[in-house]
Protein backbone atom coordinates (compact mmCIF):
# COMPACT_ATOMS: atom_id res chain seq x y z
CA UNK A 1 0.00 0.00 0.00
CA UNK A 2 2.97 2.27 0.62
CA UNK A 3 4.42 1.98 -3.35
CA UNK A 4 1.72 2.63 -6.23
CA UNK A 5 4.32 0.32 -8.72
CA UNK A 6 4.85 -3.34 -7.81
CA UNK A 7 8.96 -3.14 -8.48
CA UNK A 8 8.66 -0.75 -6.14
CA UNK A 9 6.89 -2.46 -3.47
CA UNK A 10 8.98 -5.44 -3.87
CA UNK A 11 12.10 -2.84 -3.89
CA UNK A 12 10.80 -1.72 -0.87
CA UNK A 13 10.24 -5.35 0.85
CA UNK A 14 13.38 -6.30 0.12
CA UNK A 15 14.89 -3.26 2.06
CA UNK A 16 12.50 -3.49 5.06
CA UNK A 17 13.91 -7.31 4.77
CA UNK A 18 17.63 -6.15 4.67
CA UNK A 19 16.62 -3.24 7.74
CA UNK A 20 15.12 -5.90 9.59
CA UNK A 21 18.11 -8.91 9.28
CA UNK A 22 20.63 -5.75 10.46
CA UNK A 23 18.75 -4.61 13.58
CA UNK A 24 17.63 -7.49 15.01
CA UNK A 25 20.72 -7.51 17.36
CA UNK A 26 19.10 -4.03 18.94
CA UNK A 27 16.28 -6.13 19.75
CA UNK A 28 16.03 -5.07 23.50
CA UNK A 29 12.49 -6.98 24.05
CA UNK A 30 11.48 -3.65 25.80
CA UNK A 31 8.15 -4.21 23.09
CA UNK A 32 6.32 -6.95 21.44
CA UNK A 33 8.54 -7.77 18.45
CA UNK A 34 5.58 -7.61 16.10
CA UNK A 35 6.11 -3.67 16.94
CA UNK A 36 9.79 -3.21 17.26
CA UNK A 37 9.55 -5.17 13.33
CA UNK A 38 6.14 -2.19 12.32
CA UNK A 39 8.02 0.47 13.53
CA UNK A 40 11.72 -0.48 11.81
CA UNK A 41 9.63 -1.51 8.45
CA UNK A 42 7.74 1.93 8.62
CA UNK A 43 10.90 3.76 9.73
CA UNK A 44 12.58 2.01 6.63
CA UNK A 45 9.86 3.01 4.38
CA UNK A 46 9.48 6.16 5.15
CA UNK A 47 13.36 6.36 4.36
CA UNK A 48 13.00 4.69 1.33
CA UNK A 49 10.14 7.68 -0.04
CA UNK A 50 12.74 10.39 1.09
CA UNK A 51 15.10 8.66 -1.36
CA UNK A 52 13.04 8.46 -3.96
CA UNK A 53 12.75 11.41 -6.02
CA UNK A 54 12.47 10.16 -9.62
CA UNK A 55 8.65 9.30 -9.24
CA UNK A 56 7.39 12.49 -7.11
CA UNK A 57 4.48 13.71 -9.17
CA UNK A 58 4.11 10.17 -11.08
CA UNK A 59 0.47 8.18 -9.47
CA UNK A 60 -0.83 5.51 -11.42
CA UNK A 61 -4.36 4.31 -9.91
CA UNK A 62 -4.83 0.46 -10.50
CA UNK A 63 -8.15 -0.33 -10.72
CA UNK A 64 -7.42 -3.98 -9.43
CA UNK A 65 -5.36 -3.21 -6.20
CA UNK A 66 -7.62 -4.74 -4.14
CA UNK A 67 -10.89 -7.35 -5.43
CA UNK A 68 -13.87 -7.44 -3.48
CA UNK A 69 -16.14 -10.88 -3.05
CA UNK A 70 -18.91 -10.78 -5.45
CA UNK A 71 -21.56 -10.36 -3.49
CA UNK A 72 -20.33 -6.51 -2.83
CA UNK A 73 -22.62 -4.04 -4.43
CA UNK A 74 -21.23 -1.47 -6.83
CA UNK A 75 -21.53 0.83 -4.32
CA UNK A 76 -18.65 -0.64 -1.74
CA UNK A 77 -16.86 -1.15 -4.87
CA UNK A 78 -17.11 2.67 -5.96
CA UNK A 79 -15.99 4.12 -2.17
CA UNK A 80 -13.20 1.57 -2.38
CA UNK A 81 -11.58 2.57 -5.80
CA UNK A 82 -12.10 6.18 -4.89
CA UNK A 83 -10.85 5.91 -1.51
CA UNK A 84 -7.50 4.23 -3.12
CA UNK A 85 -7.71 7.28 -5.64
CA UNK A 86 -7.73 9.85 -2.92
CA UNK A 87 -4.95 7.79 -0.80
CA UNK A 88 -3.08 8.13 -4.06
CA UNK A 89 -2.88 12.30 -3.93
CA UNK A 90 -1.52 12.16 -0.14
CA UNK A 91 1.83 12.59 0.76
CA UNK A 92 4.05 9.62 2.41
CA UNK A 93 3.89 10.70 6.04
CA UNK A 94 -0.19 11.31 5.54
CA UNK A 95 -0.67 7.64 4.11
CA UNK A 96 1.65 6.42 6.51
CA UNK A 97 -0.80 8.05 9.39
CA UNK A 98 -4.29 6.99 7.46
CA UNK A 99 -2.57 2.90 7.52
CA UNK A 100 -1.43 3.27 10.79
CA UNK A 101 -5.33 4.51 11.95
CA UNK A 102 -6.70 1.54 9.52
CA UNK A 103 -4.46 -0.81 11.39
CA UNK A 104 -6.48 -0.22 14.34
CA UNK A 105 -3.54 1.46 16.03
CA UNK A 106 -4.24 4.45 18.36
CA UNK A 107 -3.03 8.30 18.92
CA UNK A 108 -0.16 7.07 21.40
CA UNK A 109 1.03 4.00 19.39
CA UNK A 110 0.48 6.23 15.67
CA UNK A 111 3.06 9.21 17.72
CA UNK A 112 5.75 5.81 19.08
CA UNK A 113 5.97 4.34 15.10
CA UNK A 114 6.23 8.00 13.70
CA UNK A 115 8.63 9.85 16.08
CA UNK A 116 6.21 12.41 17.00
CA UNK A 117 4.26 13.43 19.93
CA UNK A 118 0.78 11.92 20.49
CA UNK A 119 -0.59 15.40 20.31
CA UNK A 120 0.68 16.14 16.96
CA UNK A 121 -0.89 12.93 15.47
CA UNK A 122 -3.86 13.24 16.41
CA UNK A 123 -4.00 16.61 14.71
CA UNK A 124 -2.29 14.91 11.89
CA UNK A 125 -4.41 12.38 11.39
CA UNK A 126 -7.59 14.85 11.91
CA UNK A 127 -6.14 16.88 9.54
CA UNK A 128 -5.13 14.15 7.13
CA UNK A 129 -9.14 12.33 7.20
CA UNK A 130 -10.43 16.47 6.19
CA UNK A 131 -8.20 15.93 3.64
CA UNK A 132 -8.99 12.67 2.41
CA UNK A 133 -13.02 13.73 2.56
CA UNK A 134 -12.41 16.89 0.35
CA UNK A 135 -10.24 14.78 -1.75
CA UNK A 136 -13.35 12.53 -2.42
CA UNK A 137 -15.87 14.78 -2.91
CA UNK A 138 -13.98 16.28 -5.43
CA UNK A 139 -14.29 13.29 -7.16
CA UNK A 140 -18.38 14.03 -6.74
CA UNK A 141 -18.95 11.53 -4.30
CA UNK A 142 -20.69 12.83 -0.99
CA UNK A 143 -20.70 11.26 2.21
Amino acid sequence: MYMDDKEDRNDLVQEIVLQLWKSFERFEGNSQFSTWMYRVSLNTALTYFKKEKKKTDRYTFLDNVDKLDESDTNEKETQLDLFYKAIHELNKVEKALIFLFLEGQNHKEISRNLGISEVNARVKLNRTKEKLQNIIKTYGYEF
